[in-house]
């Protein structure tokens, strides 16, 4: 006991818990992030180092520090268990489901955890629904799968957030029965979150998406999707994510009113401890601002007990409390975002606004840059002229209006007014892309390196270290970085996995040219009115950021099917486009036009017939079509090229009647070939495949698709005639790499 005594009086010099804070850091990182030995090797030597300093400058914590350490590997293993649903009784809560026409999906909570899942509503689970009522379902029939992976480089990897959240697998429920529950408090929770939903809903758009970001966490419309983005281009995005901002906003406001309402201090701080309390349950315990609610609550809990530690030593232990709480804290970039910010405060604190601001960019950016690709330079100056109107403007009227809202409609236009003032104004700025520069998807060991050499010229900064780190190091490491990106040693012809699709891209080696054939795109079933994020920016867009791509120098265009050029219009409203090259008469089809009506002009486009040849850094020859059409599967853009002395032909959804004019009028031998219209059996006749005699040819379908492409016959052909052949469905996008000497093929899924 007097030993334990004499550890806790350790604990009170600084440094202590902030150690201990990355020592557990550290340890998570290496029970839930490392994949590669190289990973595993770099997290324990972080533990080692952490751990070997506290010893050396805390020598008698040994006890405390094994014992905690020991708790804290029990609490990482518990967190470790993911356990399989094994046909429970599954609740389904307001809150956690969306209604899509007579279609439901959401997270379903069973005994050992929780579950993605998707099934046919009736009319009893809906009128539940909307009344905020829960519902469990019993006697379930299911299909149960893994929760689909990145299959693209830059992609969001769905399953590594779901597991960060507890979440393993997903169900498609065929059939189901419904019973009848008793309450609880889990109940009046969701109640009360889905009526604040409901509530907020009801609001103008502006202050509906605000209410629903500042109070629940939450977008509540895909309409809102570009005010998100364009306040992330800005690099204002943090003003959305409920944290150290707002809590500290809160607790002067009801600090405020308190003390005019003379209450005692003691009172003062339960009831804000409440307020924030009811907020983290109302935000679904956002990393941000638990770890602000944190704060303040251990802050105030160690100056009534006398107990005092520095700032750095406070943020340590939230980190050590918020880890116990939620191991998997550091899955989650807003989590990390928000911690190391808050670090950065700490070390340039004593600096101005403005330098402030460029300084705690410096080390935020290598983790922008591992995430999201691309960084706004001009950040400082838009955090400066934002984040007054978000305080003084969007903050007080989003808050009055919760208050008022259904007393003053006319206050509520009046306000709505105003926000759509602001938001055309930042969207103006945004679209402009001033300031962004696409940098491309780092490494996670440049990542690494940039981040601690960033800290390190933070830390070198201050007065009482003598020896300086020179921002020149800082700027050669980015500038080395940037160019091993931008100025590849490799080109590449890379299969896109845009699922029911095609999409491919063709880069060359070091002063890269990039062209794209096809776009991809969603096809659209009956008469469905329901708004789509545009299918290019959650797949082609971040794979192109990821490789610093920010322009196109030319796109192909097979025809006119959705999924080949269906996300035509959102891509020429996010890139640039040099050229777009099409079969002649395409411009012909009214359908078609729509896609580009007000996007390009004249002078990019090029309308091409067979035997055209364009001259840009790969030759691309025009074999089909030899007349105009209107841009249906028999008149496919055909073309051939050669990189690294290889031959590849596309031929977008073309029938063997046009594969037949090819070999007929073009005979060729090609080392690699796509095969017509996703391995359809109307496309790739047997004597079509003799003629051009392939080495190695590729699918690209989407899985499970409903055309059941490819078709079983044209695969049995293929394997009659031994051509071996690779499909998205199976590896994800695929790649030819090539560039000083043989090229090498690559797939996403190994």
């Amino acid at each position: 006991m007097q030993a334990l005594k004499i550890n806790l009086n350790y604990s009170k010099r600084p440094g202590f818990y902030l150690l201990v804070a990355f020592l557990l850091i550290s340890f998570s990182f290496l029970f839930l992030e490392a994949k590669t030995y190289w990973q595993v090797g770099v997290a324990i030597a972080f533990c080692l180092f952490f751990a070997l300093l506290l010893i050396k400058k805390f020598k008698k914590t040994k006890l405390v520090l094994t014992i905690g350490m020991f708790l804290f590997g029990l609490r990482l293993y518990q967190s470790l268990q993911l356990y399989s649903y094994q046909g429970q009784v599954i609740t389904i809560y307001p809150d956690q489901m969306k209604v899509n026409k007579d279609y439901i999906s959401g997270i379903g909570h069973f005994k050992s955890g929780r579950i993605l899942l998707s099934f046919k509503s009736s009319s009893f689970i809906e009128a539940a629904l909307k009344q905020g009522q829960k519902v469990q379902l019993i006697d379930i029939k299911y299909e149960i799968g893994e929760i689909e992976q990145a299959h693209n480089f830059g992609e969001i990897n769905y399953r590594h957030y779901y597991v960060s959240q507890g979440i393993k697998e997903k169900i498609r429920i065929q059939n189901y029965q419904i019973r009848n529950t008793n309450y609880n408090f889990m109940d009046f929770y969701h109640y009360l979150r889905f009526k604040l939903e409901m509530y907020f809903a009801s609001f103008p758009r502006l202050l509906g998406f605000f209410a629903s970001e500042l109070v629940l966490g939450e977008n509540n419309s895909d309409d809102n999707q570009r005010i998100l983005d364009n306040y992330r281009n800005l690099g204002v995005i943090h003003l959305l994510s409920i944290s150290g901002l707002h809590v500290g906003i809160y607790t002067f406001v009801i600090s405020t009113v308190c003390y005019y309402l003379k209450v005692t201090e003691d009172e003062s701080f339960a009831i804000i401890c409440f307020c924030l309390l009811l907020g983290i349950l109302l935000c679904a315990g956002q990393a941000g601002f638990v770890r602000s609610c944190l704060t303040y609550f251990l802050g105030g809990l160690l100056k009534k007990k006398a107990f005092r530690i520095s700032n750095s030593d406070l943020l340590g232990l939230t980190a050590i409390v918020h880890l116990l709480i939620t191991p998997r804290l550091f899955m989650n970039i807003g989590a990390i975002l928000s911690y190391v910010l808050v670090l950065g405060l700490k070390i340039v604190k004593s600096d101005s606004i403005f330098k402030q601001g460029v300084l705690l960019n410096l080390i935020l950016t290598p983790l922008l840059l591992f995430n999201f690709y691309q960084v706004n330079v001009l950040t400082v100056v838009f955090n400066i002229l934002i984040v007054p109107y978000f305080n003084f403007v969007v903050m007080p009227l989003t808050f009055i209006n919760i208050f008022l809202f259904n007393n003053f409609l006319v206050v509520s236009k009046l306000f709505e007014k105003i926000l759509e003032i602001g938001e055309t104004i930042i969207n103006n700025f945004a679209e402009a892309n001033i300031g962004m520069v696409t940098f491309g998807k780092i490494s996670w060991w440049q990542c690494l390196f940039l981040l601690i050499i960033s800290l390190g010229y933070l830390i070198f900064r201050l007065e009482k270290f003598k020896l300086k780190l020179p921002a020149i190091t800082l700027i050669i490491a980015y500038l080395l970085i940037f160019i091993s990106i931008h100025f590849p040693l490799q080109g590449q012809v890379t299969f896109i996995d845009v699922g029911q699709g095609d999409s491919i891209l063709i880069t060359t080696p070091i002063f890269r040219k990039s062209y794209l054939i096809d776009t991809g795109g969603k096809v659209v079933f009956g008469n469905s009115n329901q708004k789509r994020r545009p299918q290019v920016e959650q797949i082609i867009l971040p794979f192109l950021k990821a490789q610093g791509i920010d322009h196109l120098d030319g796109v192909f265009l097979s025809h006119q099917d959705a999924d080949h050029v269906g996300d035509l219009g959102p891509l020429l409203d996010k890139i640039k486009v040099d050229k777009l090259y099409m079969a002649q008469g395409l411009m012909n089809n009214p359908a078609f036009l729509k896609r580009i009506t007000g996007k390009v002009h004249k002078s990019q486009i090029k309308e091409l017939l067979a035997g055209d040849r364009i001259n840009e850094a790969i030759k691309f020859d025009i074999v089909y079509p030899y007349q105009a059409g209107l841009g249906k599967n028999e008149d496919s853009l055909s073309l051939t090229f050669q990189v690294n002395n290889k031959r590849w032909l596309f031929t977008g959804d073309l029938d063997q009647a046009g594969e037949e004019i090819i070999a007929q009028k073009t005979p060729m031998k090609v080392n690699y070939f796509k095969l017509g219209h996703h391995g359809s059996k109307t496309s790739t006749s047997e004597h079509f495949l003799q003629i051009i005699h392939p080495d190695l040819v590729f699918i690209s379908a989407g899985r499970n698709n409903r055309y059941h492409h490819p078709n079983q016959e044209t695969l049995v052909k293929l394997d009659k005639m031994a051509i071996p052949y690779l499909s998205t469905q199976r590896y994800g996008s695929i790649s030819y790499r090539y560039g000083f000497g043989k090229g090498h093929f690559e797939t996403f899924l190994r």
